[in-house]
């Protein structure tokens, strides 16, 4: 008997199965990556519903927000690692820089010289570091900060608590991730992933500034001069 069957074969013009698949696969990847472009660069401000909105200034990383358009900072308090209270509130009137870290992570083991040189140069004038340590042990969170001689408190966050205010500001799974509060509580920068010890200290000086030329706009104004 002859064999009248024939393989199979896509319709002319249409792809085979296994060339749809791999179209697929790389629509998947192309859409995840995008995703992940978008967490890493999109700014955010909230409202006063507390979601967040797209103003700011971005970049790999950084978004810088303008002077008039900062909101407010999470609230942020709970234990430090020496078993000391710690309230954000405490630090009212300085420029403040939060960094979510943890003992286990990579690019905060790079990150945190660079960060222990810039709390050190800075504290004289005003600058407070705080850090938050998350999903990691007592012991080993306290091996960290000694090892790498940290001068500034954490708060500890075994179980992600603390964390749960700033969700509208910085993803749960970005860390180490930073912001920068403002001397009026407001959030100035946020960086997300390892921030780079220049840049960081280009914000604070940016913000320092703002604090001399606000002194400066008040020691000329007429209006503020003695009858």
């Amino acid at each position: 008997m002859t064999d009248t069957s024939h393989p199979q074969t896509s319709p002319p013009g249409r792809p085979s199965r296994p060339a749809r698949i791999a179209l697929v696969a790389v629509l998947v990847v192309a859409v995840v990556l995008l995703g992940l472009w978008l967490v890493r660069t999109t700014p955010w401000t909230a409202d006063a519903s507390g979601r967040g909105s797209d103003r700011g200034i971005a970049g790999p990383g950084l978004t810088v927000y303008p002077a008039g358009d900062r909101a407010a900072a999470p609230p942020l308090e709970g234990r430090t690692l020496d078993d000391s209270d710690f309230n954000l509130d405490d630090l009212s009137g300085q420029i403040v820089v939060i960094n979510v870290w943890g003992s286990w992570c990579g690019p905060c083991r790079a990150e945190t010289p660079g960060l222990v040189r810039i709390a050190n140069a800075t504290a004289s004038q005003g600058v407070q570091f705080v850090g938050i340590d998350t999903r990691d042990s007592l012991a080993s969170a306290r091996a960290f900060v000694k090892n790498y001689d940290v001068p500034y408190p954490s708060v500890f966050d075994p179980a992600g608590k603390a964390l749960l205010p700033f969700g509208s500001v910085i993803p749960s799974a970005a860390i180490p991730s930073s912001l920068v509060v403002d001397r009026d509580g407001n959030v100035a920068a946020r960086v997300i992933g390892a921030v780079d010890e220049s840049t960081l200290r280009g914000v604070l000086d940016d913000l320092l500034a703002e604090d001399d030329d606000s002194t400066s706009t008040g020691a000329d104004d007429p209006e503020g001069d003695a009858s």
